[in-house]
């Protein structure tokens, strides 16, 4: 619902208590929760222990804790750590001085790990299975350098490899750095210059390796143009309560080649649209506070079906990533975006693209390459973001255990309401595309409304001239004309349409249907689904509602799937629909006008939970003909339209 237009208000309020472990079984909630790793396998003062697994809560629902029990060199440890929650899958311990000390002293721990759960719902404490955990324990730590790379071609900021032990992870650990001294000759030169110390910190080739890592040929130990380097390379260490070591040096002599460009690609192959990157690798690239690089681009752009290009002499700045890439992001900005429309005029660049690399008073242009990419139509990329308050109230449904399957009927629903559409629906954070819209699933309504869902996005936005706008968290902007300011969809709110809810106030949207389909599952009316019941695929995939509501227990998990899925999968299309510009996107309005069947853009007293569910007959609801043809519009896609029957508009 649009927060300019009266929204259905439901309440749902906290949700009744889990049956506690001291019953003889677990809490279905927490059935699954499970320790996998913990990492690193030596810790310092400062250092963050990392522990994955399963099923992890965050609080108030739960308060968490790594438990070691053990031997540490011959003493016993028994050590209760606090647990900072991240995500579902991971926890964080941070070892300061205080936890630090609870482990008693420097040594080999060996044992076991497990986590803990004070879990708020019934006051018990949950534990997962311990898993064995040997553990390194040191106050200090000091680098060796054992390997390096010592000679060869590189580029300016090309990663240098190193092998030795002891290297810090950063953080509240403290640093490692690369200590750089030696002396530059320029190419055609003869006299070896000598240029100061250079402290780059390293970069472990993965997050808990304190035996291999890089650093980069920084620009400020010999420049940028080519030569000869020749010098020492020593590790150095501070440790964040001051203690400083360093390792041995070793001699090395660097060729320092010029800049070049290898290529450029997307993750679409083929181009990029608006807000997506394209990735120019090759080597030798500044930015940052170091310099910047610019991309020459000389050739011509030929219009999707023109018979014949223009020629084009443009300079593009990319964003640094790394030396070895850049990340260009078609935008409307810049030079590009100021020749051709990169909303609609699609077409193929043909040509050469050459690096002009600029650092202090030095500036180095490298060879052209050729090089061709298209600019494709504008596609809409949205990242569906499920919060953890959204695990968490899929226990007051009984249904943590088929998330994923829920999660994948919600799909299911963006793709079919958005077919032919050049929209994109995914679950992972986008990395290719820097403007993409996001939209929060989450468990309670944070604006104490009981909205089933809100757009919170500011404005209008008439022919989606934003790509970035976000469904989700709290928008200032709303909040200044007095109009909700959290949004997203929000599925504690479901329970309005439950004749007995969890908080015991009945809403006049009760309908007996809910209650038939979710009271076999609810902890406070059924059996909650446990891993038994879907193991080994136990649990039908439905392709309608036909058989809903069922007697037979994998008929029953099945149609709650198929209705939770359904009704959060509609109210997220609804709410997308919004922030593009809909209902009524040539005029002012926000939905449509009356009640019509199966019209997605009604409002939400408009949309009964049959058609929601799509249940007996009712449902699915569409966009109507004149928005669906806004959106083939403002989204153009190749895919031939669809020929479903659509309600008036």
């Amino acid at each position: 619902m649009f927060r300019r237009v009266l929204p259905l208000l439901l309440w749902v309020g906290s949700f009744a208590c889990a049956e506690s472990n001291r019953a003889g079984r677990p809490e279905p909630a927490l059935e699954s929760l499970v320790l996998t790793r913990v990492d690193p396998g030596l810790v310092v003062p400062g250092s963050t222990i990392v522990a994955m697994g399963e099923s992890f809560v965050e609080e108030p629902t739960g308060v968490s804790w790594l438990h070691l029990v053990g031997d540490l060199s011959g003493r016993n440890i028994d050590v209760t750590l606090p647990a900072e929650f991240v995500d579902t899958d991971e926890l964080h311990i941070e070892l300061d001085a205080a936890a630090f000390s609870e482990l008693g002293g420097d040594g080999m721990f060996m044992g076991n790990a497990q986590v803990l759960v004070d879990y708020s719902l019934d006051g018990a404490r949950y534990a997962a299975p311990p898993i064995p955990v040997t553990l390194t324990v040191a106050s200090e730590l000091r680098p060796t350098l054992g390997d390096a790379q010592l000679a060869g071609e590189i580029f300016v900021n090309d990663p240098i490899a190193i092998e030795g032990d002891g290297f810090l992870l950063g953080g509240n650990e403290g640093v490692t750095y690369a200590k750089v001294e030696g002396c530059f000759t320029p190419a055609g030169g003869s006299e070896c210059t000598e240029v100061a110390a250079v402290e780059v910190p390293i970069v472990p080739d993965t997050p808990f390796d304190r035996t291999r890592a890089t650093f980069a040929f920084s620009p400020r130990i010999a420049g940028i143009e080519p030569g000869n380097f020749q010098g020492r390379v020593s590790l150095h260490s501070v440790q964040s309560w001051g203690l400083e070591s360093k390792s041995d040096a070793f001699d090395v002599d660097y060729d320092i080649i010029p800049s070049a460009i290898t290529g450029a690609a997307t993750s679409s192959g083929t181009g990029a649209s608006l807000g997506q990157f394209i990735d120019i690798d090759g080597g030798g690239f500044v930015g940052g506070d170091e310099g910047f690089t610019v991309l020459h681009l000389v050739g011509t752009y030929t219009p999707t079906g023109a018979p014949e290009g223009g020629p084009v002499d443009l300079e593009l700045i990319g964003e640094f990533e790394t030396g070895r890439r850049i990340r260009y992001v078609i935008n409307e900005d810049d030079a590009l975006g100021q020749a051709i429309d990169v909303r609609v005029d699609a077409g193929t660049f043909r040509g050469t693209i050459a690096p002009i690399v600029s650092f202090d008073d030095q500036e180095v242009t490298g060879p052209a390459t050729e090089i061709e990419f298209s600019v494709l139509p504008v596609r809409q990329v949205v990242w569906v973001r499920f919060l953890p308050s959204y695990i968490d109230s899929l226990r007051a449904f009984g249904m943590r255990a088929v998330d994923s399957q829920i999660r994948e009927r919600i799909l299911a629903v963006l793709a079919r309401d958005y077919e032919s559409i050049n929209i994109e629906f995914r679950t992972e954070e986008p990395t290719d595309f820097q403007l993409y819209a996001v939209i929060d699933v989450a468990g309670p309504d944070p604006n104490g409304l009981g909205l089933l869902g809100y757009d919170n996005t500011p404005g209008k936005d008439v022919n989606n001239a934003r790509l970035f706008d976000r469904i989700g968290g709290v928008n200032a902007l709303t909040q200044e004309d007095d109009f909700p300011g959290f949004g997203g969809v929000f599925i504690d709110s479901l329970f309005a349409f439950s004749g007995h809810p969890p908080d015991g106030k009945r809403q006049e949207t009760a309908t007996e249907l809910f209650d038939a389909i979710f009271d076999p599952l609810r902890p406070d009316t059924g059996q909650p689904i446990r891993s038994a019941d879907v193991a080994m695929g136990a649990i039908p995939s439905l392709t309608s509602g036909d058989g809903c509501p069922a007697d037979e227990r994998s008929m029953q998990v099945a149609c709650a799937v198929w209705v939770l899925g359904s009704m959060i999968g509609s109210t997220m299309s609804h709410e997308k629909g919004h922030s593009l510009g809909l209902a009524d996107p040539l005029g002012t309005r926000f939905h449509n006008l009356g009640d019509a069947p199966n019209r997605l853009m009604d409002a939400g007293g408009a949309r009964t939970f049959e058609e929601r569910s799509e249940l007996m007959g009712e449902g699915p609801g569409r966009f109507c003909e004149d928005e669906y043809q806004y959106l083939r519009m403002i989204l153009p896609s190749d895919e031939p339209q669809t020929t479903v029957s659509r309600p008036y508009c």
